[in-house]
């Protein structure tokens, strides 16, 4: 049995991060589904994993997390020697561009694309929710500038923080893989680079399996 167990939603960009890191790390997991409809991410025993009541939940032996990003961390750091042994740096300067890019994914890139994913997907397909155009509208302008960043940096190195694929990069896949099905994937296409990487990295073996699990339900 894997001590490893995920609580969450296949459709949950957050959950997806896990998965992903999970994957490109070869390691096995329990993955715990959570009705969230159901409000079952606001019961007791749910808030004793997550006390924000938001998925995913992280379970590791006795090893208790939640917030995405940190339980990535936590995986590439402890699973250091399994599976893809890349994503993190350990050359100190390297760490800083890594960092650097992984705080703009969650500050810079992630909130225009999660009201996006949102509005564009989740609403529409999900919930059967009618999209609000004024909120698409204003979260395309702000994400191509965004984008317009990532272009610049993008040409200058295959993957956002140089030269091989790391967690700066898997942090954005969730979103990209949602948007590439709406109309917003023209801001990804109109970029030569943005979509060279956005092709890559959706391509990896590790992220189809997390789309496989998501089609599955």
């Amino acid at each position: 049995m894997a001590t490893i167990k995920v609580h969450g939603s296949v459709f949950s960009t957050a959950a997806m991060r896990a998965f992903a890191c999970l994957n490109e790390k070869e390691l096995q997991f329990q993955f715990v589904p959570v009705d969230m409809r159901a409000g079952q991410h606001k019961t007791e025993a749910y808030l004793s994993l997550n006390p924000f009541g938001q998925v995913p939940a992280f379970e590791d032996g006795d090893l208790k997390l939640f917030e995405s990003r940190a339980i990535t961390q936590y995986i590439a750091h402890s699973y250091a020697e399994k599976g893809n042994n890349q994503l993190i740096c350990h050359d100190p300067k390297k760490m800083a561009i890594m960092s650097v890019w992984m705080e703009v994914e969650a500050h810079h890139f992630d909130p225009p694309a999660s009201k996006l994913t949102w509005e564009l997907a989740i609403k529409p397909l999900v919930l059967g929710v009618a999209t609000d155009g004024a909120v698409v509208e204003e979260n395309e302008a702000q994400l191509g500038k965004v984008l317009d960043i990532y272009e610049a940096r993008l040409a200058q190195s295959k993957y956002v923080a140089g030269d091989c694929f790391t967690l700066a990069d898997l942090h954005h896949l969730p979103n990209i893989q949602y948007l590439m099905g709406t109309q917003s994937k023209k801001l990804f296409d109109s970029r030569p680079h943005v979509s060279a990487w956005c092709a890559d990295i959706l391509a990896r073996p590790a992220w189809s399996k997390v789309v496989a699990m998501r089609n599955n339900k």
